[in-house]
């Protein structure tokens, strides 16, 4: 059984000042909350997203079949972040185009669709935002904050940006930074997107068209590298979609048939699927985000005297086969964190699934989370 869950809006009039300089004029975050904000109201744990997720955490809309939130496996009643004991709250980001103010609106400053024009937002923006709604919700502290990749980037700076609102982070399949090879991937995925005839400078929305080859190739690029090799291999291997007849290499080298590999095949129609759905400057936006992370550039490069605001308790969690957000990353925070003498715990999984192992299924990796928030939990009746 799924639990039922309910999208809902809230606006802000106050414009929120950005790091840029800019500011974003009268704005609204989507939003959803699963299970019961105790009468202390200090049972809430936020959950923050990754690139192409929403606040659309857990649970189904009621009536649409296949609407599982994407950390569906991981929240809900009974599940490795209990519902029956913590009041969960997934953030949609700002521009992102799952119903938060994004690049597809209309800017209140001009009248006009933003565009291109969207202010570049980060990752500290982002975690401003999603404090504000927690004001407006009326809860102060929360129990846990907690995101995998770029969602434990928000979770990482929540601990530093506001210290004294969290009492633990969970920070899943992430990085204090983007390596070099990590902002190449996604500069060469912005580039296939820029390139697009149909992209119209970012201005799209009003020539009526989508840029849709360009997101097509940038997320078939993302795609590789969220999957290890050994799953590709497994998965696909070197199998042709049709077995080819003697003597036809030749006109297959040469034609324009498109498919013939089953690995091509997946990635068009993952390619495809994400070009119906994703909006091009948020695609932009947001990787731009990922890109400028670093809490430790104001500190001379020093990760430990970044972490050295962090007051809260934290568990880290990689894995081995992940090349995208590698084991040595999470490695270099829990050490930043030590050098604090912060509380850490830290879980190396040994999946095979590359990066996308934080969505997936593994007993061991749901087990260390479920005993960490039993933890969590222990520690709200020991102050209740």
């Amino acid at each position: 059984m799924h639990m039922n869950a309910t999208p809902q809006t809230m606006h802000f009039a106050d414009r929120l000042p950005l790091q840029s300089g800019a500011s974003l004029g009268a704005y609204h975050l989507s939003y959803e909350t699963y299970g019961t904000l105790n009468a202390d109201k200090s049972n809430a744990v936020l959950i923050c997203h990754a690139l192409n997720a929403s606040h659309h955490v857990a649970g189904v809309y009621e009536g649409q079949a296949k609407s599982q939130g994407w950390w569906d496996n991981m929240i809900g009643p009974g599940k490795s972040l209990d519902t029956n004991r913590f009041f969960v709250i997934g953030v949609n980001n700002l521009g992102s185009c799952f119903g938060s103010t994004g690049p597809m609106h209309t800017n209140p400053d001009t009248g006009k669709v933003y565009g291109a024009d969207f202010p570049v937002v980060t990752v500290e923006d982002w975690v401003n935002a999603q404090a504000r709604l927690l004001d407006v919700l009326g809860i102060q502290t929360l129990a846990a904050v907690m995101g995998g990749s770029l969602g434990g980037m928000q979770a990482l700076s929540w601990t530093l940006q506001y210290p004294d609102r969290v009492k633990h982070a969970v920070v899943v399949a992430s990085a204090p930074n983007l390596t070099a090879e990590n902002i190449a991937f996604n500069e060469v995925a912005r580039r296939a997107i820029v390139t697009d005839p149909d992209f119209h400078g970012g201005h799209f929305y009003e020539h009526g068209t989508i840029p849709k080859r360009g997101l097509r190739i940038a997320r078939m690029i993302g795609h590789i590298t969220y999957l290890s090799d050994d799953v590709m291999n497994e998965k696909f291997g070197r199998q042709l979609k049709t077995a080819l007849k003697k003597g036809e290499l030749g006109s297959y080298l040469y034609s324009t048939q498109d498919v013939e590999f089953q690995i091509e095949s997946y990635l068009r129609y993952q390619g495809d699927k994400f070009a119906e759905y994703f909006d091009a400057n948020t695609y932009l936006l947001i990787t731009r985000a990922l890109d400028y992370f670093d809490p430790a550039r104001t500190y001379g490069g020093s990760l430990s005297q970044a972490l050295a605001r962090a007051t809260c308790k934290f568990l880290l969690v990689s894995f081995t086969t992940d090349w995208r957000f590698s084991p040595k990353r999470s490695r270099e925070m829990v050490k930043a964190l030590l050098d604090n003498k912060r509380d850490v715990s830290y879980a190396e999984i040994d999946a095979p699934h590359g990066h996308d192992a934080f969505l997936l299924d593994d007993a061991r990796y749901m087990g260390v989370v479920s005993s960490y928030f039993d933890s969590v939990h222990r520690s709200l009746e020991v102050t209740a």
